[in-house]
């Protein structure tokens, strides 16, 4: 019976995700694509990259992509300039993960992040290292 509350709750959070990309960036999946598919090998070694693949999912299944867009400032800031601002270190993947679990505010302007106490600290680090891996 847990494997199929689990299986539905992927499922569900597969379709949410779906839905919300749609919802929200349907032109940008295609800058996506064209991007993707010019970039060169170093980028693949990238997406191949443990860290990366976690972290994005786990980015992809929460409500970040709300606030928070790859290239571009939104609400909050580009994840390319939280990597440009911060070294990646391991004091820095449990600072920034625990701001995700907590929110916080004055680092990037007046508006809070919004705390996130549901997510677990290992998924706030996994994002965080997915994050800082976007350093150009």
């Amino acid at each position: 019976m847990n494997v199929k509350k689990t299986i539905m709750k992927q499922v569900l959070g597969t379709m949410v995700m779906v839905s919300f990309l749609i919802a929200c960036g349907g032109g940008a999946a295609n800058e996506n694509k064209t991007e993707a598919a010019t970039t060169t090998s170093p980028a693949n070694a990238l997406s191949s990259n443990p860290d990366y693949q976690k972290g994005l999912t786990l980015v992809g299944g929460s409500d970040c992509l709300t606030c928070h867009k790859v290239n571009e400032k939104n609400i909050g800031p580009a994840y390319k300039d939280v990597a440009a601002k911060y070294e990646n270190t391991e004091d820095n993947v449990k600072m920034l993960a625990a701001k995700i679990i907590k929110g916080g505010a004055g680092n990037w302007g007046a508006i809070p992040m919004t705390p996130h106490p549901q997510v677990k600290e290992e998924d706030a680090e996994a994002m965080v290292k997915y994050i800082l891996l976007l350093k150009k």
